[in-house]
């Protein structure tokens, strides 16, 4: 399965979010550090959830990270904007 693809499977069953962007950026670090030629190194999260924007800052980012849990370790960069 496509990183894209869990990333979007985890975060829609830990927060039912009103909504979701996933955006695969690798392409624009390809040949950079962080770039292991699979085309799943780098992505931009946008998503807004109830559940997360009743806490605070470093809560939500802690929560969005534990969704994904083992991902962080297989993916070289993941931006979140989270409310």
């Amino acid at each position: 399965m496509p990183v894209k693809d869990e990333i979007e499977t985890r975060l829609i069953a830990a927060f039912a979010p009103q909504q979701l962007e996933i955006v695969n950026e690798s392409h624009k670090h390809a040949g950079h550090s962080g770039d292991d030629g699979t085309g799943e190194s780098h992505f931009r999260i946008v998503i807004r959830a109830k559940a997360l924007a009743e806490m605070g800052r470093v809560a939500r980012h802690r929560a969005v990270q534990g969704a994904l849990g083992d991902i962080n370790t297989r993916v070289h960069a993941i931006a979140l904007d989270i409310g």
